[in-house]
This record gives C-alpha cells, structure tokens and sequence, in this order.
C-alpha cells in the first residue's frame, strides 16, 4: 500500500501498553523513550506515574481505612467480574484501573458492529460454556474449522481435509501427515508431566521447516510463546483439538468475541451494586494484618485505604507480586518467572465485504498471526445484513518490541504495517478500509513455557491466610477466559472456606 493512500484512511489507536502497570522500564528501548519527546503515549485514563512509583518499590502512606467490607477484589477482568458474581451474598469492593471493566476479554464496536480486542471464543467442554448460560447469554457456535493462507491461497480446515492442499511439495505435505499422525497417537493425560516439562520444539526437529514456521506463528497468538518456549503437552493438545474440530467444531462465541461475557457481567453487577464498583482506581498496597487486610488505592488523586475480611487478587502475577506484602519468598519468585508477551489488535474496518471465508485463518510470515472475522456466527442468523466486514488481526509481539507501541506513531506503525501484509494475501484483499483500530495491550497474555502448569501455577495460586489468587495466570496451561472464571471460582471457595473457618479446599493435582 502506498503512502499516499495510507494517508486517507483513518487509524485509531486505543488501549494502553501500560496496562500492565507497573510497566517494566528496562524493557522500553531508548529509541520508544525518544519517540515519546514529540508523541507521548495515549494511556487512556491510568496514572502511570503511581503505576511507576509502585513498580519502583515506593512505600505509600497509607490513611486509616475508610470503609470495611468482607471482601475486596482487585482486578476488574474477567476472573474478577466473576469473583463479584459469585460473591454476591457478600459486601464485596471490586476495584479496577481501567476506565471500563474486561480486561482482556473487551469488546468495542463501530457503528454499532461489534469487534474483539482480545479473547475470541470459548468450546463447550470448558466451565465457560455453562457460566454463559448461567448469566443469560446463549453460545453461538463457529461451525468453521481454521483455515490458513499460504503462498497466496487459502486452504480450508488446515488440520483436516486441508493438509492434503497445502501448497506445498508433496515431501512436505507427507510430512504434515506424519507429525499429525504422531501427535494424535500421543496420551498427553498420562505423560502429562513429561510433555509439560519440554519444549514442543523437540518433536518439531524431525520435520519440514515449513511445519515449525507454521507453530511458531500459531503458538504465539494461542500461549504467547514460539515452539521453543511453549510446552509440549499444551501444544499437542491443541493439534488434538483442531483435528476434532474439523469433524465437529466445538467452538462458541459472539460478536465480539468474550468480551460479551464481561460485558453481560458488568451489566448484571453494575445496577446492583454500582457503589462497590470502582473504575479508574489504582491499587497501591495490600498489606495483611491480624483481623483484616488493608487495601490502598488511588484514586481521582486521593490515597483511600478499606479493610476487608478477605481479598482477591484478579491481577495478573508481575503487578501482584509488587503490592502484596509479606508474600513468601519462594511464591514471590514464582511470580517473577512467569513472563508476559505485547499483543496488540489490529481490526480492519471495511464497508464492502472483503474476507468471509472463515471464521479463523492463520496466516504465517507475516506481522499478525491469524484474523478473525467478528460477525461469523451471526452472518447466517435470518434477516441479517452485513453492514461492516470487520476482520480483526491477531499481532503478538516479543518482549523486547513492546517499546513500538508506546509513542502513538509507533502503534499506527504497527498497524499500518498489519494492513500492507492484510492486503497481500490473496488477489481481492488489497481493498482500503474506512478504518484501522489498533487495541494496544503491553503484557495481556503470559508465555505458556515448559515446568509452568506443573510447577510455577500451583506454586503462584497457593492461599496467603486472607489473600488469594485469581486471574488466569493462576489456572493454566493457557491463558483463555475459562481460565480466568475457574481461577475466580477456585479463590471464591478459598475465600468462603477461610470466612467460615473450615480447612481450604484441596488444589487440583496435575496427572502424571
């Protein structure tokens, strides 16, 4: 795409790499610290400099607390949404930094066309699926197996009836074959240790490169991590998974994708107990005491401190570990090895229909990893018109490109450089949108890495007397939605058993 017409679309960019807060500074390149003198950051409402004064180990004064309840929840994303939900019998205080609730799972819309910033779609063997009903919303099913485009085609149900089409020489699709032949014949329950313990790498070694370049284009946008960072066992699973969706596809979702689940939450909640729901409040300091804990906050510019019988940390592990005192030394370092990846997206927005061939297409070498059509499971519905064709594109980024994002030229990069690969594709996919969204997030997804569901997750969800852990940093193998809900569920319990005096509930153990 040339610069000249780049200039007549419109790029918007929302969303705040800071999210994170508090950002690790050692991380942004002194180039993104330059770019910042004439582009300053778009932090859409959170106070990085208390972010920054937090990460740096700064010990607030803290004022006597102000209100009491039973239990505080920090955190206003998924898992602490439904920590409230099930929490209603009980005077709880959610607290979220954001301007809106969601976290990862947020929706947005354009003229009234719903599209995903974040997490797309849930299956109905996970808690997610009933949890949905539960609130009052109805799955949609997907009932579209992925698809990839490679050297210029598009290959339906790559994992399916599409490895025999790949456009590849037969010696590479015979190797395709294999490796999905191996690994379906593999019991990762049984070997479950084992395969969570090494890199998927290992089993790439004896194929095609083309196979590996396909993974380390999948696993980014899935668990954050290329094959030599990703554990086997999640990895296997995955393949195992996709091979049975070309049969029957087990996905659900929404416009939108689930962010209409934390959207419905919200909607729930909000009416009900809008005085113990808190947006733009920052928290500062968590610090146990004999009958209490008392919870520090900022907001509108004001430190408030409440003590509550209990508290849920719905945050993700880096931001937890640096506001929790007292934690122990070895659940703190547990924290501290979990890493978390960029991962912008970027929706392109059309007025003509330009892509609907299937709901996801992994698209590898290219800067995004996959896209998703945000309007598929309601393009059948009767009476349904498409007035957008929304694609929005998954963009994962390593750890040391977090810095593009920073400056707002940067982000607009980032995505401008989406849409020129977008338009590459295939013949009939170099149209201009009226618009290009980038939703930018700094660390919204951690890296699934060999040892972490067995050995750092149950180490990082371990109860602190009247602290407990959610988010879906805490559950494993893979940061999905479910994830967050299971890891509320399992901190509610915790709290209810701790109120009532009995002994904590047993954490599930992970087979052998």
């Amino acid at each position: 795409m040339s610069a000249n017409r780049r200039d007549f679309i419109k790029f918007v960019v929302a969303g705040a790499v800071t999210a994170g807060c508090p950002i690790d500074l050692s991380l942004v390149a002194a180039q993104a610290a330059d770019a910042q003198k004439d582009h300053p950051a778009d932090v859409d409402g959170e106070d990085n400099r208390i972010c920054h004064q937090v990460r740096d180990g700064k010990v607030f004064t803290r004022p006597p607390a102000s209100a009491r309840h039973d239990v505080v929840i920090v955190g206003g994303g998924v898992s602490g949404l439904a920590a409230a939900y099930r929490l209603q019998h009980r005077d709880f205080l959610l607290l979220e930094k954001e301007p809106h609730w969601g976290g990862n799972a947020y929706a947005m819309e354009y003229e009234g066309s719903m599209y995903a910033t974040g997490s797309a779609f849930l299956t109905k063997d996970e808690h997610a699926y009933p949890f949905s009903k539960e609130i009052g919303l109805e799955p949609l099913p997907v009932n579209s197996p992925d698809g990839s485009i490679i050297r210029g085609e598009f290959v339906a149900d790559t994992w399916g009836n599409g490895l025999n089409k790949l456009p590849y020489p037969a010696s590479v699709r015979e190797g395709f074959e294999k490796f999905k032949k191996e690994m379906l014949a593999i019991d990762v329950e049984k070997r479950s240790k084992e395969l969570f313990g090494k890199p998927f790498s290992d089993f790439l070694k004896a194929y095609p490169p083309e196979l590996k370049q396909w993974w380390d284009n999948y696993g980014p946008s899935n668990w954050g991590a290329a094959s030599e960072d990703t554990a086997a066992g999640l990895a296997i699973l995955s393949l195992q998974e996709m091979v049975e969706e070309s049969d029957v596809d087990n996905r659900y979702t929404w416009p939108g994708g689930l962010g209409a689940v934390t959207r419905k939450l919200a909607d729930i909640l909000q009416p009900r107990y809008k005085d113990r729901m808190q947006t733009g409040a920052t928290t500062v300091a968590v610090v146990s005491e004999k009958e209490n804990v008392q919870v520090t906050y900022m907001l509108g510019g004001e430190l408030k401190t409440v003590a509550a019988k209990a508290v849920i940390m719905a945050t993700p592990k880096f931001i937890t570990r640096r506001i929790v005192e007292g934690l122990p030394e070895k659940q703190s370092e547990a924290m501290r090895q979990i890493r978390y990846i960029p991962y912008p997206v970027v929706n392109l927005i059309f007025d003509q229909p330009v892509f609907n061939h299937g709901y996801d297409t992994w698209c590898p070498g290219n800067t995004f990893t996959d896209f998703i059509v945000a309007d598929w499971v309601v393009q059948k519905q009767p009476g349904y018109k498409q007035k957008f064709n929304i694609v929005s594109c998954y963009t994962p980024m390593k750890d040391e490109e977090r810095s593009h994002l920073l400056p707002e030229t940067g982000a607009r990069k980032v995505a401008a450089d989406v849409l020129s690969d977008f338009q590459k594709l295939l013949p009939g996919l170099n149209v201009d949108p009226v618009e290009v969204h980038i939703y930018r997030r700094g660390h919204p997804m951690y890296m699934s890495k060999p040892g972490l569901y067995t050995e750092v997750q149950p180490l990082v969800r371990r109860p602190m007397d009247r602290v407990f852990f959610a988010n879906t940093d805490s559950e494993g193998p893979e940061s999905t939605t479910d994830s967050g809900i299971l890891a509320a569920q399992r901190a509610v319990k915790e709290v209810e058993a701790r109120l009532a005096g009995r002994p904590m509930p047993k954490q599930k153990a992970v087979a052998g």
